[in-house]
């Protein structure tokens, strides 16, 4: 799609019990401003109640600073992401990048796309079939090496489409490198990991809307409050639509997030959640190129595809998570989840210049159905022992995917280079359901933050994964299963020079599929997975007096059993061949002065 520019008008109303409604534009001054007043309050309370004969006593000074007008990397903030035992961003020994709503709000970042694309390194490699969010990092690119989740939780498709807007999210967070110790196989080159908003016992209202050129127009509301005595909620809606800046470029969109949070005691909350999402993106497929391949800017303007051309992404999904703290020492937790994934494209994919005559011939009339249904469940459990914070955990998943298409996709015109007539979509093959693949997904881990002093933080970690793979082919009847396993670990060592200053170091081993599992075929059913090793040290500091936060990185990751061409026939593919990627990752957010904030970020790979 075409860049376009955007007004956005965010609106806040927070309200409590106590003071009536206020308006406000930033959050975080009023949080700043009621703790204030509590402070004062507090102090004034003591004051007040202090007997007649009570000796005079000098009170140490208290600091009230709003953080929001810092600038922040969140380096003492805990991490859902980089590993489940609750270490902060900088006790990590892993390159970790946090980006809040507050900052995409600030960036006009309405998608996910767009805010993660701003951090260390990432490049946005989508295309309309990859679901609108394939990714590269570290050298390493699609849904086979960078992994999506929410809330820790997987989404394993090859067509990644959700989350898709940064609307009802607190924050994103990037985990670069192997993390097949926190999510499994596919995550060699990074792991992004968005973090819902939570619901609230504090009633809050949001609205956002917007305008942008090519007739674009997107709007967001967001609640949250109380439901009786041991309820809260929070609600979450966001639509889009934009004709786009050529023929056939209208896209729109939409989703509706939920969940119900019941806490009857402190020790004990339930999560309800149910989503949906619908997308229909721009129907376009590229630009036919001259011979030699140039680019012909005269043809950019136009779309090459049939009026009745159609992309979709539909999404539903729900989720069910109990955590319950059995006493100082023991908590456990348990969530199941429930995920349909329903895509459409139908579309005309091939265009060829005729220069002479003028022409584009459009072949390649295609139509593929995904009906994807994922369900899971994982059961952990923390432990806190003197200076060890240890999980155990057990992952459960299950993928039913049937692939419809009309291979060989048949049918073919010819139409004007400079005035195409669209005209509809028509081929002489058949649509059917041509395979269905059964994918059985186990994952055992374990990892430890042990705290050996004030100045030492170790990390370990080990996951074993089990994968079946069934296949039924529908048309040919060729059907057949396959065991794919792996093992992951990482050792990570993190030393405290100051309280603001960590350096790290670790070594970590994950493993990829050399394509997506559940759209694996019997030429591919005989290939191991590849095994990535990276090894990584940095630095991350906070500066003093609120002047900011930088990290820095340099790593090194080999990747082993890649598929390459047959060296004695380059007609074959053989697996057994290797790349590595090493680099350096700077980071940096500075506040050299009230009110300005410089971001900034560098990447050599």
């Amino acid at each position: 799609m075409g860049s376009s520019s955007a007004f956005s008008v965010h609106a806040q109303r927070c309200q409590t019990a106590a003071k009536p409604r206020q308006s406000l534009l930033h959050a975080s001054r009023f949080r700043a401003k009621r703790l204030t007043e509590t402070l004062c309050a507090a102090l004034a309370s003591v004051a007040f109640v202090a007997p007649a004969n009570a000796q005079e006593a000098m009170l140490d000074t208290v600091n009230v600073r709003d953080t929001r007008d810092m600038a922040t990397l969140h380096l003492d903030q805990p991490t859902q992401s980089g590993s489940r035992t609750g270490v902060t961003a900088k006790e990590l020994p892993a390159s970790l990048e946090i980006v809040d709503s507050e900052t995409m709000r600030e960036r006009g970042d309405t998608q996910i796309q767009d805010a993660i694309t701003r951090t260390i390194g990432l490049t946005d490699v989508s295309t309309p079939g990859s679901g609108g969010l394939s990714l590269s990092s570290r050298g390493f690119a699609g849904a086979n090496s960078i992994g999506v989740a929410e809330e820790g939780v997987r989404i394993i498709s090859g067509s990644q489409s959700y989350p898709a807007s940064t609307w009802g999210y607190e924050r994103v967070e990037v985990l670069r490198g192997p993390a097949s110790i926190v999510y499994g196989t596919g995550t060699v080159g990074a792991t992004i990991n968005a973090i819902r908003k939570e619901p609230s016992r504090v009633s809050r209202h949001e609205f956002m809307a917007g305008l942008g050129a090519d007739k674009r127009i997107q709007a967001g509301i967001g609640s949250t409050g109380p439901v009786g005595e041991i309820a809260s909620y929070r609600v979450d809606a966001y639509g889009f639509r934009s004709d786009g800046h050529r023929e056939l470029g209208d896209s729109r969109g939409g989703k509706l997030m939920s969940r119900l949070r019941l806490q009857p005691t402190a020790d004990l909350r339930i999560d309800l959640t149910a989503d949906y999402g619908l997308t229909r993106p721009e129907r376009y497929w590229g630009t036919p190129y001259a011979p030699g391949g140039r680019v012909v800017e005269s043809l950019l303007g136009y779309n090459y595809n049939v009026d009745d051309s159609k992309i979709r992404y539909e999404d539903t999904r729900l989720r069910a998570k109990v955590d319950w703290r059995a006493n100082d020492w023991l908590s456990l937790s348990n969530e199941a989840h429930y995920f349909k994934m329903d895509r459409v494209w139908k579309n005309v994919e091939r265009y060829t210049l005729n220069p002479a005559a003028n022409t584009v011939a459009r072949s390649s009339y295609l139509y593929i159905g995904h009906d994807h249904n994922q369900i899971g469940n994982r059961l952990e459990a923390t432990l806190k022992s003197g200076g060890h914070r240890a999980v155990l955990g057990w992952e459960v998943t299950r993928i039913d995917f049937t692939h419809i298409n009309n291979s060989p996709y048949g049918g073919s015109s010819v139409v004007s280079a400079h005035s195409p007539a669209h005209g509809s979509w028509s081929s002489p093959d058949r649509i059917l359901p041509k395979f269905q693949t059964d994918w059985h997904f186990n994952g055992l881990y374990v990892e430890d933050a042990w705290q050996i002093n004030d100045r030492w933080l170790l990390m370990a970690g080990l996951r074993r994964d089990l994968s079946k793979i069934s296949r039924d082919e529908l048309v040919s009847g060729a059907d057949f299963s396959r065991k794919l396993n792996g093992t992951a670990w990482r050792l990570g060592l993190t030393h405290h020079l100051t309280r603001d200053t960590s350096l790290y170091g670790q070594v970590s081993v994950g493993h990829d599929p050399v394509m997506h599992l559940a759209s694996i075929n019997l030429n591919n059913s005989k290939y191991r997975l590849t095994t990535g090793r990276q090894a990584e040290i940095g630095i991350k500091q906070t500066l003093g007096n609120g002047l900011g936060e930088w990290t820095a990185a340099l790593f090194r990751i080999e990747k082993d059993d890649i598929i390459t061409r047959d060296p004695n026939n380059s007609a074959l593919s053989v697996q057994g061949g290797s790349m590595h990627s090493q680099g350096i990752e700077l980071l940096a957010s500075l506040s050299p002065a009230r009110n300005w904030r410089f971001d900034g970020n560098y990447t050599y790979l």
